[in-house]
């Protein structure tokens, strides 16, 4: 089950440009046939931003589609970033019942001051 929190959508952007780029113009069931998966609801899925790819997946992934590695990293740092501030962003509202706009109205306060 995804979390409301987590971000896949650098992975999912890199996976389905890569996809429809491929030589063969690949489509969501034969890349989820290659990695392994029987329909294509896993790349659906994965280009949808719902889930990510597995990290057992993740060489096959790159030898298929021929992925650049550096561009695999970042889109998945990219997605651990966002995931993380998104959690932060929740903990804080949980923490301060006035959530962010107490935060936006100190940051005006400085601004002016």
């Amino acid at each position: 089950m995804k979390s409301k929190n987590r971000s896949f959508n650098g992975i999912a952007q890199l996976v389905k440009k890569y996809r429809l780029q491929h030589p063969k113009k690949l489509s969501q069931v034969e890349l989820s046939n290659l990695l392994g998966y029987k329909n294509g609801q896993f790349v659906s899925n994965v280009e949808r931003g719902i889930c990510a790819i597995p990290l057992k997946a993740l060489s096959e992934l790159v030898s298929i589609l021929d992925i650049p590695q550096h561009e695999l990293v970042k889109a998945m740092v990219k997605d651990y970033e966002e995931t993380i501030i998104n959690h932060l962003n929740d903990a804080s509202k949980a923490n301060n019942p006035l959530g962010r706009e107490s935060d936006k109205m100190a940051a005006q306060s400085e601004f002016l001051d």
